[in-house]
């Protein structure tokens, strides 16, 4: 390639791709660079247990899911909501359906399929891919034109481009190519950049015992509710071999994490029997036992026993289940203290990254006109449910369109890619 490129995406995800089929769809000549082998790595892996694309849920409490950044992705929304993603898949021959819990999937479960038929239509409309380009940093400027600086199997390289989208994402699984490196990179250039922390992740507590880790790492405590401050919600979650994840956790975990920060710790409060009211608990706790062990009392009363039992012994003190009032309080809120989040490695999302006013409404850095950035390397977070994904395609889009935008100034500059 020489000469001024037109338009280059950095990055191969959804967001990625996204803006690489905005940009491809209004006649812009596109070549879009990833440092993998093979672009749609982490899309692929989230696909794994069953691709949820998005949510069914109404658009006011779908928008709540996103916190603080709510209204910035409100109008990532407003251009390309959860419909307009399944209308989009559909365009691809990907049929969907909403699940039982509101979640909404391809019929055959699989992203595999959407992401061949996706390549498929962009490279006919001439969007061109380069793997194994992985972005190291800014170049020399010139002719109005942004310098790229890329690692290739061939050494390094420097392109030249109009107009940048940068869909770098997060810090999370970086063996997938989500490695946060781009950080000091936009740094340098005076973008602020919020810190990346973990996001959807577990959480340690500061041991547990071995009984607890031997016989109960691994085991879900099903139907509970988790409140933490504002936050209050139902679902399940998991022991593990140093604290607890799960859907219900990672849902917490930006709560959690404010909480740590702010505290130097959260307590978790659970309760292990949401369906059931707090006199209702205390009036079975209460029942005259006889010879029963307490354990068999609670489970044959309550049906508490197995990981929810094993937890309740594990952190209170024996006196409580002598004091039917105490323990049927800890039943219905049992504190847990949580210490830390897991490493961002391990998390399957990342919060913090570009700060949202950085941006204009298009997407693009105030600070570095013609480069715009999308996905998960803004600052925004979400739980998981489909609202990651729908984001991420939406923010892709917005920065596609402004890259178009953009690209219409220079439209008869010439390109000899």
């Amino acid at each position: 390639m020489q000469g001024v490129l037109p338009a280059v995406v950095v990055g191969g995800g959804p967001a990625g791709l996204m803006a690489a089929e905005a940009l491809a769809a209004a006649g812009v000549p596109v070549h879009l660079f990833d440092a993998m082998p093979s672009v749609g790595r982490k899309f692929l892996l989230a696909g794994k247990g069953g691709l949820n694309l998005t949510h069914s849920e109404p658009a006011e409490p779908f928008v709540a899911r996103y916190g603080a950044a709510g209204t910035r992705v409100a109008r990532w929304l407003a251009a390309f909501g959860p419909q307009d993603l399944r209308d989009w898949a559909r365009g691809l021959g990907i049929a969907t359906f909403v699940g039982s819990s509101g979640r909404v999937f391809p019929v055959d479960m699989k992203a595999a399929p959407l992401l061949r038929a996706w390549l498929q239509r962009l490279r006919a409309n001439g969007v061109r891919l380069h793997m194994r380009h992985r972005w190291i940093g800014w170049g020399e400027s010139e002719d109005c034109a942004h310098a790229l600086r890329f690692a290739t199997p061939d050494g390094e390289t420097t392109l030249h481009a109009r107009t940048v989208v940068l869909a770098l994402g997060g810090a999370s699984w970086a063996r997938l190519g989500s490695d946060g490196a781009w950080v000091p990179r936009l740094a340098e250039r005076g973008v602020g950049v919020a810190p990346l922390q973990a996001s959807n992740c577990g959480f340690d507590v500061a041991r547990w015992s071995e009984h607890l880790r031997t016989r109960f790492a691994g085991a879900p405590l099903k139907n509970v509710a988790l409140r933490c401050g504002a936050f209050h919600q139902r679902g399940e979650f998991v022991l593990t071999e140093g604290g607890i994840e799960g859907s219900l956790v990672y849902a917490a975990s930006a709560t959690l994490r404010e909480a740590i920060a702010a505290q130097g710790r959260a307590v978790a409060e659970i309760d292990l029997l949401p369906e059931r009211g707090a006199e209702f608990v205390h009036a079975e706790v209460a029942r005259p036992r006889g010879a029963r062990s307490m354990s068999t009392h609670l489970k044959s009363r309550l049906g508490l026993d197995g990981a929810k039992a094993a937890l309740l012994r594990e952190l209170l003190p024996r006196q409580t289940f002598a004091d039917a009032a105490a323990l049927a309080a800890a039943i219905k809120a049992l504190p847990v203290t949580l210490l830390r989040a897991r490493p961002i490695d391990e998390a399957i999302s990342s919060a913090g990254g570009v700060r949202l006013d950085e941006l204009d409404e298009n997407g693009m850095l105030k600070r570095l006109p013609g480069v715009f950035c999308a996905g998960e390397m803004l600052d925004w977070e979400a739980p998981t449910g489909g609202y990651l994904l729908t984001a991420s395609f939406a923010s892709g889009l917005i920065a596609g369109r402004g890259a178009v935008a953009h690209c219409a100034a220079f439209r008869d500059a010439p390109s000899r890619a």
